[in-house]
């Protein structure tokens, strides 16, 4: 199977959906609820619930290829966290702060979304081999 076969049943709608909604954890940070309900306890709720979203919407579309479908959302979350720090961290704080000041932090952002995915991928893609028998 060439790569242009594995991609074609790679589903970036799906991708490019999972990614926005796990913006909610800095919207939450940006807006002072995480703050406010406690940072660890906000950050960590937010993380399972997001999570539980992206293992369950690849499971109940019995993606292909959840393994990878997850580790590209855990990517595409990265940059999407990487673009909306480098828009707003002037906007709120007067000056840019976050991953674009220093291009490990970059590197760091995406290799630590990757492996969430790559850990949430391996949830959906036992729970779809359970429920295929």
């Amino acid at each position: 199977m060439s790569n242009s076969q594995i991609n074609k049943k790679l589903n970036w709608g799906v991708i490019t959906t999972l990614s926005f909604i796990a913006l909610i954890r800095p919207v939450m940070s940006m807006l002072g609820i995480s703050e406010a309900i406690g940072k660890p306890v906000a950050s960590i709720t937010a993380t399972i619930i997001i999570s539980l979203v992206w293992i369950i919407a690849v499971v109940f579309r019995q993606e292909p290829q959840p393994i990878k479908t997850l580790i590209f959302v855990g990517i595409g979350y990265g940059i999407l966290a990487i673009v909306i720090s480098g828009i707003f961290s002037p906007i709120l704080t007067g000056h840019l702060q976050g991953p674009l000041t220093n291009p490990f932090a970059i590197i760091s952002v995406l290799m630590t979304n990757a492996i969430w995915g790559v850990i949430t991928g391996i949830i959906a893609y036992a729970v779809l081999k359970i429920k295929r028998g």
